[in-house]
């Protein structure tokens, strides 16, 4: 199969000590390759290393079957941008200015915009929605306006691969969406190939083709993210000891807290996560049931309870389980429950809520999913 971009047997490192070593990337044209890893594992040493800030130690990259280190600085510059966190140098220069520094392959050597210029500069700002602050001091803008900005210089550049790293550090909820929907949105349009490093498990899931996870040594996997995001990997990528990572939904969580159940909570539907985390942050450990494994509610209960007494998606709660959760049930002190309502399938709760009133348990009722 003929790739569009390739790394082969490429080692990365400092001063000639590798860091990282027989890195194998395999692209097609338009595809979206999300760097994982540990804060240290050298996700930015293989960035800056396919960007050529860094001489490779050893191995070869190809874009569309040529060599990399053949190709000129203004060629390079036509096919590849880059992103990077380092602050740009930038005095007396406008955030439209530094978008337009992104033309300079295409200008010849003293640097005249014409109109053509003019107009992808404006078309690029446009794309990542900073037109408005177009005459503003870049250095006078915020850090996430600022990674807005790079990614319209970068964008203006029409490159055929952008290389960014951790593009969405300094970005609200907002605009981290906006940000991977103009990636996506350049990839579909005009088959811009992604390589970039994310900090944000669940987005690079979402937003990726392929994903490379680097764990300080080497690669250790590289493949599509149904590959990468199975049961228990993330915990030893990242070498998680404390709380929990839910490949399966993207979940994370704090530690339970341990000790016998105090309170026994009657949730479902997804009305119970917050009792769970709010348990969670006041030190109260609980048990709780009884719920459908693919319940909403049941990752965060896995991952938050002394205990939950569960069922079989798709199948009927059994009286061994009923009765099971009685037994939990008896042992609180308390309960809360989170349903104002039971459905056809919820007939075992509902009967468990009506066993602790007859238990005469002390009932909180929380129908608002707090």
């Amino acid at each position: 199969m003929k790739y569009y971009f390739r790394a082969e047997k490429m080692s990365v490192g400092y001063q000639k000590h590798p860091l990282i070593e027989n890195i194998e990337i395999a692209l097609q044209k338009g595809e979206i390759l999300t760097l994982i890893g540990p804060n240290g594992a050298g996700k930015s040493t293989i960035l800056k290393s396919i960007a050529r800030e860094l001489a490779l130690i050893c191995g070869t990259v190809y874009i569309d079957e040529k060599q990399m280190e053949t190709m000129s600085g203004q060629e390079l510059s036509k096919n590849l941008a880059v992103v990077f966190t380092e602050k740009l140098r930038s005095e007396m220069m406008t955030c439209e200015d530094v978008v337009a520094t992104g033309r300079y392959p295409y200008t010849g050597r003293f640097g005249i915009l014409s109109p053509k210029d003019h107009q992808v500069v404006k078309e690029a700002m446009e794309s990542v929605h900073v037109t408005a602050i177009k005459d503003q001091d870049f250095n006078r803008i915020s850090d996430g306006q600022r990674q807005r900005v790079m990614l319209a210089r970068a964008i203006a550049q029409e490159p055929e691969i952008i290389i960014l790293d951790e593009p969405t550090s300094y970005l609200d909820i907002r605009y981290k969406l906006e940000f991977l929907s103009v990636l996506q949105e350049m990839r579909k349009k005009k088959g811009l190939t992604v390589i970039m490093s994310l900090h944000e498990l669940e987005l690079a899931e979402k937003v990726s083709d392929k994903i490379l996870c680097v764990n300080g040594r080497y690669v250790d996997r590289f493949g599509k993210p149904e590959e990468i995001f199975v049961p228990g990997y993330i915990a030893e990528l990242f070498s998680l000891s404390s709380g929990s990572y839910d490949e399966i939904n993207g979940n994370m969580e704090l530690p339970a807290i341990k000790g016998d159940a105090e309170v026994f909570v009657i949730a479902g539907g997804g009305t119970g996560r917050n009792v769970y985390r709010r348990l969670q942050r006041n030190g109260i450990p609980f048990a709780t049931g009884i719920l459908f494994q693919n319940d909403l509610d049941y990752p965060a209960a896995k991952a938050l309870a002394t205990e939950v007494i569960c069922a079989e998606s798709f199948e009927p709660v059994t009286d061994r389980q009923l009765e099971l959760a009685k037994q939990r049930l008896q042992t609180c002190d308390n309960v809360i429950c989170t349903k104002d309502s039971f459905g056809t399938f919820e007939s075992a709760n509902q009967e468990l809520f009506e066993y602790a009133k007859q238990c005469k348990k002390q009932i909180e009722l929380s129908y608002q999913n707090e």
